[in-house]
């Protein structure tokens, strides 16, 4: 994989950035602060979206911006492919949309964000984790792996060589195999049931109680129609006596009922007779109850002013006192509408004049609040010319510093620093070479004098008589003598390069801080005049607020008058009303006595047709008083042939038979029933014993199919158990086969980037633990190192595992590129070569792809490509900008002259 461009817009620092990279080594250079790492993190929050971010999505959008986006075009496989990230922050949240497309016509196409972080996860082999221990090596986590307790490093390598998925498979199979023993335990339990429940029923003999019980139920059946034909007989018998006896009962229920007739005519004929008393009784107390009413109609036509009691006259009155209600009651309603609407216009005006008034406290508490908020602004405006004055000071303190200065200008201390930094640098090279030349003839000469006192040749050690070779030794004692003043004029030079390094930082320091003092002080000076015209413009509508506060008061004052005029108003029609109500009650008054006549008179007329009626009843009543006398006679002499025409013999014999019949009939149902009982549960019993046998052949069925299928599920036990051992021996030994390959790896970066006397190698066991080995033979822990070797050490291990992961076991796989970031903090200038080394080392092992995010010198020098960051401290935006490996070789061979 090779990351071809990247191109953002308002990404944290980046106003508007667009950057190609090629194959080879691209360096990021640039100071602290200006934005390289932002680079990096723009590519692998493409790839991955938020799962790359150690923020949130909010954090990636420039201040001040509300919109961002991200597009990054990268080939993998030979198919280049692009993703587009645009994000929107609004109302506390970030809308977030993404696309990736390839550029061939039918390659892949997603939308959304889980879809195509999927996809690369995916097409990468490698989710963000993954992708930062393989191949991204964040600024301050280059000692993330030797930190690593050996379970962690052992879970990351695992995961990136795809060993997790054997362990997921493992893991599934030993939880088909749990499954399978649940199941298979289930179904044994099932089949030792099923056999125990065979073996009670083979016991019971079920086909010989079979045949008892059908032999039984034979006799029964035989039984019960013997006794049924013979209940037939006797109901025969029962049906003729009864005959006999329903005819004798006829005829007595036929004499009965003419007695009773006889008797209930008598009892007519008496009440008829004391009901016509009644009615005389009833027509005298209407006669009396007609004088009552006569008698009060009388006295109501007085109060009524009706001069007779007829019809016509009562509704010639009752329309009189209606037209004269109807025209009260429209006056009542006009009265009580002038009421209702005269207290809501006072209602309603006292509402406005609540309104007004509170208007006015408002307007009131507003001017309050605008003066308050003038008073803070002149207050700002204060402490902002208070604060002008100090800057001034601090500026004219700084500026000082330069006037005492040996010629230094302002804007000159930062280039003069890194011009004399690198002086440094160089003068302490210079020192620490001549050290080790010093320190070398120094260890020959006292080499030379041991051999010459011991009588030996100090040039080829043999024994000599007056050790005639002493030339070689005076030419290095003058040698010792010259380093030793080479040596002592360096570290002169280096300590003045110390002390013009240490004024010229704080030169520096002050030409920064009075950069932003000025800048700090236009700012200021913009907010003064604003603070000031603020102040005013809150003085002038404080007093408009004053004068509408008094304008509200006025015509508040002037609505409640008003007010006051609407509810007397509304009292007048509440007494017209009141007067309207009297007068209306009178009319009702009149109107009920006029109901009261009309009542009355209805009444009498109701009493008149009552009189009437009665009379008519009382002369029905006595012609048929007539007809149920000679009704009575009648039946009297019916009564009399009846009673001579009954035969008591006949009904006595006839009552004897039914007797007997009735008694046989009783004994034999009892008999029947126990025998249908009985019949009834030997059927059942058949029925039951039937089922049984029915049951046996099923359980034996099953007990079959379910042998069958424990056979099945041990065979299936067998092979999840197999499978499951095979998925973790697999990873085992693949594992083993890792650890050999990366060890190899790891010794071999080793040895090229710290190869010396001091160490012979690293081992790396089984579970991922770390040795380093002395050439004496004795073990270091990784943490053992200084901090110098530990960084190398943990660079080399990472390029291992790059290197594994891009060879692969067998074969190669496509891998993305190799990304360091800021990998020279803890590295003095002897192992950033060592770095360069490191670096040029996975050149040749096939890595396309590397980018480094440095600003050591020693690393552009060994650039394809040189990307500059740089940012405009009065924007606080970044640029980039890129130059080719020749150019970069080239400025730092000028910065080193």
């Amino acid at each position: 994989m090779r990351f071809d461009r990247i191109r953002l817009e308002n990404f944290k620092p980046y106003g508007d950035a667009d950057l190609s990279l090629t194959e080879g080594v691209t360096v990021i250079h640039g100071v602290n602060g200006s934005g390289k790492s932002s680079l990096l993190e723009a590519c692998f929050f493409a790839l991955y979206g938020s799962r790359a971010l150690e923020g949130t999505l909010e954090d990636v959008v420039t201040n001040g911006t509300e919109e961002a986006s991200i597009s990054l075009e990268f080939t993998h496989e030979g198919t280049t492919y692009r993703i587009d990230r645009e994000l929107r922050v609004y109302d506390d949240r970030v809308d977030h949309r993404c696309t990736l497309e390839a550029e061939a016509e039918d390659g892949p196409a997603r939308e959304g964000a889980r879809a195509v972080r999927e996809f690369v996860t995916e097409l990468l082999r490698m989710d963000a984790d993954a992708f930062v221990n393989c191949a991204y090596v964040r600024q301050g986590e280059v000692n993330k792996l030797i930190n690593a307790t050996p379970s962690q490093r052992q879970d990351t390598i695992d995961d990136l060589l795809q060993l997790g998925v054997l362990e997921e498979y493992r893991e599934r199979a030993g939880e088909a195999r749990l499954g399978v023993e649940d199941v298979r335990t289930a179904k044994r339990a099932v089949l030792e049931e099923t056999e125990s429940r065979i073996e009670r029923l083979e016991d019971r003999d079920l086909h010989a109680t079979l045949s008892e019980l059908e032999t039984e139920l034979e006799g029964v059946s035989e039984k019960i129609d013997h006794y049924e034909s013979q209940r037939d007989a006797a109901e025969r018998t029962r049906e003729e006596a009864t005959t006999v006896l329903e005819e004798y009962e006829e005829k007595r229920e036929t004499l009965a009922a003419i007695e009773d007739d006889i008797d209930s005519l008598a009892e007519t004929i008496r009440e008829a007779e004391a009901e016509r008393e009644e009615h005389r009784e009833s027509i005298a107390a209407a006669r009396e109850r007609i004088a009552e009413h006569r008698s009060s109609i009388d006295d109501l036509l007085a109060e009524t002013e009706l001069e007779a009691a007829d019809a016509d006259a009562i509704d010639r009155r009752r329309a009189e006192l209606e037209e004269r209600e109807a025209v009260l009651r429209e006056d009542r309603t006009d009265a009580k509408t002038d009421a209702t609407g005269y207290r809501n216009q006072a209602r309603n005006l006292v509402e406005k004049a609540d309104d007004l008034e509170d208007r006015a406290d408002g307007a009131l508490e507003e001017a309050a609040d605008l003066e308050d908020r003038a008073a803070e602004a002149e207050s700002a405006a204060e402490d902002h010319e208070t604060r002008i004055a100090e800057i001034d000071a601090e500026i004219d303190e700084l500026t000082a510093r330069f006037d005492d200065a040996d010629g230094i200008d302002r804007g000159e201390a930062a280039d003069r620093l890194a011009t004399r930094t690198d002086d440094r640098v160089d003068c302490r090279e210079r020192i620490a070479e001549l050290e080790t030349q010093l320190q070398n003839v120094r260890n020959r000469v006292s080499e030379a004098e041991n051999l010459l006192a011991a009588g030996k040749c100090p040039e080829c050690g043999q024994p000599v008589a007056d050790s005639p070779h002493t030339d070689r030794i005076e030419a290095d004692r003058e040698r010792i003598a010259e380093l030793e003043a080479d040596l002592e004029t360096a570290r002169t030079r280096l300590s003045a390069i110390d002390d013009e390094i240490e004024t010229l930082e704080a030169l520096a320091d002050a030409d920064d801080r009075i950069d932003e003092l000025e800048a700090e002080r236009d700012r200021l000076a913009d907010r003064l005049e604003t603070r000031r015209e603020e102040a005013a413009d809150r003085r002038e509508e404080a007093t408009v607020k004053r004068e509408d506060a008094d304008e509200l008061r006025e015509e508040a004052a002037s609505t409640r008058e008003v007010a006051a005029e609407k509810r007397a108003a509304a009292e007048e029609a509440d007494d017209r009303v009141d007067t309207l109500e009297e007068r209306l009650d009178a009319i009702a008054e009149n109107r009920d006595r006029l109901g009261t006549i009309e009542s009355q008179l209805s009444s009498i007329d109701d009493l008149e047709d009552r009189i009437e009626r009665l009379t008519e009843k009382r002369e029905s009543l006595a012609e048929l008083a007539d007809e149920r006398r000679d009704r009575l006679a009648e039946k009297r002499e019916r009564r009399d042939k009846l009673r001579e025409a009954v035969d008591e013999d006949a009904i006595e014999d006839a009552r004897s038979r039914k007797r007997k019949a009735e008694n046989y009939l009783e004994n034999v149902a009892e008999t029947l029933v126990e025998l249908a009982d009985r019949r009834d549960e030997i059927q059942t019993r058949i029925g039951s014993v039937t089922g049984d046998i029915e049951t046996l052949e099923s359980l034996r069925d099953e007990r079959d199919e379910l042998a069958e299928t424990v056979a099945s599920l041990d065979a299936i036990h067998e092979e999840t158990r197999e499978l499951e051992s095979m998925y973790g021996d697999l990873r085992a030994e693949l594992r083993q086969r890792n650890v050999r390959t990366l060890e190899r790896m790891l010794n071999e970066t080793f040895e090229l980037v710290y190869g010396n006397d001091a160490y012979s190698h690293i081992d790396l066991n089984g579970d991922y633990e770390l040795t380093v080995y002395q050439k004496d033979g004795e073990p270091l822990e990784p943490e053992q190192l200084s901090g110098g070797e530990r960084a190398l050490f943990n660079l080399s291990l990472r390029c291992a595992i790059y290197r594994l992961l891009a060879e692969g076991i067998e074969g190669s796989t496509p891998t993305p590129p190799l990304i360091l970031d800021e990998p020279t903090v803890f590295l003095d200038s002897g192992h950033v070569a060592r770095l360069v080394d490191l670096v040029e080392e996975m050149r040749g092992f096939g890595v396309r792809q590397i980018v480094i995010v440095s600003h050591d010198e020693e690393l552009i020098g060994a650039a394809d490509e040189l990307v500059t960051v740089e940012k405009d401290p009065r924007s606080n935006r970044s640029t980039v900008s890129r130059t080719d490996g020749a150019t970069a070789a080239t400025l730092v061979a000028e910065s080193g002259e």
